[in-house]
């Protein structure tokens, strides 16, 4: 465990701690919890990372959050590649459910990491949860906002999560996909037109995926197509790490600028206070919201 000084309050970050998992799996549910050391009512931030990351990743995001009164957990799903699980195992094509099921079971074990976080118990408001996730892990958290696959009526949404942040989350499936996607990823055609919990979408509008045939303008799509309270975010010159919010040791990074990641901590706070708390969080620039 450690603690930042690099953030309004001092912070732990507990890992790995350990979710017995279903027996279809595999393996058990490694997590890790970063909270401020310093506080109460805290709410909890269920963060879903990109593909092929892990629970160690994010740390600007997961930290920066912790320090502003937050409680983030990050499970490890198991595309992350030491894991083990390629191509033909036959958990590879319900990776995206297992996903789901992960962030569910960690919010269903929520007093098992409360007490894996010295001085943390009776500290943690289990009325105020929010799903969010980066890439792949965006697709995740919308499920549980009530996001759904096109031509499937399945529910996967979780009714204790209040909020959300969706940060460069794939946009619409079919003939929006390249061939490869389509191929490999069937997926990935998520229906936003049932996903009305509150959120916050965040897009860079130099992200061109080699996933879509269209403009970066495909990254929006969870706003523009979800009904409700959304509030949409793109920043100028960013492409999908939004300047490096996975971390520094993510050698992906073509378009490395604090400033961007600094603004992505900023908004994505002031937002969460805001919808949280209604406590006035000041001029957020010009974002889009309904």
């Amino acid at each position: 465990m450690h603690s930042t000084e690099s953030t309004t309050t001092a912070i732990v970050s507990v890992r790995p701690v350990t979710i017995p998992a279903p027996a279809g799996r595999g393996v058990d549910l490694q997590v890790r919890v970063t909270a401020p050391v310093t506080g109460r009512d805290l709410p909890v931030i269920l963060f879903s990372h990109g593909f092929g990351q892990s629970m160690d990743a994010y740390q600007p995001l997961a930290e920066h959050w912790a320090g502003h009164g937050f409680v983030v957990v990050q499970p490890t799903h198991l595309d992350f590649p030491p894991l083990g699980v390629g191509p033909d195992d036959s958990r590879t094509p319900e990776i995206w459910r297992f996903r789901v099921q992960d962030m569910v079971l960690a919010l269903n074990h929520l007093d098992l990491l409360e007490a894996s976080v010295p001085g943390l118990a009776g500290r943690i408001d289990r009325s105020r949860v929010i799903a969010a996730g980066h890439s792949y892990g965006g697709q995740t958290a919308g499920m549980l906002l009530g996001a759904r696959i096109v031509g499937s009526d399945e529910d996967l949404s979780d009714a204790r999560v209040t909020a959300g942040v969706l940060l460069t989350t794939a946009g619409t499936g079919g003939d929006d996909l390249t061939p490869f996607a389509a191929e490999h990823f069937p997926f990935m055609s998520p229906d936003f037109s049932t996903m009305t919990t509150p959120a916050l979408v965040i897009a860079g509008d130099q992200d061109r995926s080699p996933l879509t045939v269209r403009d970066p303008d495909w990254f929006a799509d969870p706003y523009h197509l979800s009904p409700g309270s959304k509030t949409l975010l793109t920043i100028f010159g960013a492409e999908h790490t939004l300047g490096g919010i996975v971390g520094a040791n993510h050698t992906q990074t073509t378009d490395e600028d604090p400033q961007r990641v600094a603004l992505v901590q900023r908004v994505t706070t002031a937002y969460l206070r805001g919808e949280l708390t209604g406590e006035h969080v000041g001029d957020l620039g010009k974002l889009e919201s309904r």
